[in-house]
């Protein structure tokens, strides 16, 4: 697809929106499908496992199996498949092979329009980062599943993801905006170029795919009152605001609200997130230690 033969304008509303993005062949990461074509070549040594943590990198990817494997839960199964791994076990691995071969990728998709695709991989990196502090805290916080944590992480920006794709010209407007007024809440940007907000448009996708109602309310804002939306929440946005610069002016914030939710102060924080040296804050100035002076007799 080039980029001629994508949207150029917003669409009529919500509705129409949907159905564009729900009828679309859904792209993946160049490098998941090269990773998923190395592992079909050893099926023998291929378990469910292996193959989720190939997909939980990519966001496109996690929601194509999500969306495939819907359908089926519904006949064989009283309770939602909220799991990559719990998906590819119910498919079994040769048939997840024989769904998802010779996929459409991200790279090809664009390669002829580096802006776009530069624009995409980096909110993919972004929500990679994301996924990866929600499961690291969801562990620190004895989180009985944490890859559900990880995988709302992964596509809570989905519908930006999408945008990118098959909308970038649009994308770049919304960005532009944003980049002129630092105050512009990206929900209005999105409304004043798409006519739209994106969350919106998640959510009716979410609905269409029929993903599990758990990861629905795991990406909802909406619901940051749970601990558990409040992990997913609070990683989304440290891998947003880290993304412009560890100097970041919204980061003081995000660390106080994360060492609330883990209970740890801010040296041990800094310390896990590998924040770079020259971003910490500088040491407390020691006491003074020397010996008080003599008392006059």
């Amino acid at each position: 697809m080039t980029l001629s033969a994508m949207l150029d304008h917003p669409l009529q509303d919500l509705e129409t929106w949907v159905l564009f993005f729900s009828g679309a062949e859904l792209p993946i990461l160049r490098q998941t499908a090269r990773r998923l074509d190395e592992a079909r070549q050893d099926l023998d040594k291929v378990n469910g496992r292996d193959i989720a943590a190939i997909v939980l990198q990519d966001p496109l990817m996690a929601v194509r199996v999500l969306a495939y494997i819907q359908p089926y839960v519904g006949k064989r199964l009283r309770s939602d498949i909220t799991t990559i791994a719990g998906a590819v076990m119910m498919l079994g691995v040769e048939p997840f092979f024989r769904k998802f071969e010779n996929p459409l990728t991200i790279e090809a998709m664009l390669g002829d329009e580096p802006q776009a695709l530069l624009g995409v991989l980096q909110v993919i990196r972004r929500a990679q980062r994301a996924s990866r502090y929600a499961h690291d805290w969801a562990y620190a916080r004895h989180d009985l599943n944490m890859e559900e944590v990880a995988l709302a992480a992964l596509l809570h920006d989905l519908a930006e993801i999408l945008l990118w794709c098959f909308a970038p010209r649009l994308a770049m407007q919304v960005r532009a905006l944003q980049q002129a007024d630092r105050a512009l809440r990206s929900s209005a940007a999105q409304e004043q170029v798409l006519g739209i907000r994106l969350f919106d448009l998640q959510l009716e996708l979410c609905r269409t795919w029929h993903l599990p109602e758990l990861l629905k309310t795991l990406m909802d804002d909406e619901h940051a009152d749970r601990p558990r939306v409040q992990n997913v929440v609070l990683a989304v946005n440290l891998a947003r605001h880290s993304a412009n610069g560890w100097d970041d002016a919204a980061l003081p914030d995000d660390y106080a609200a994360i060492e609330q939710l883990l209970h740890i102060n801010r040296e041990t924080l800094l310390h896990r997130l590998e924040v770079p040296p020259e971003f910490l804050p500088p040491p407390a100035p020691a006491e003074d230690e020397s010996p008080p002076p003599p008392q006059a007799s």
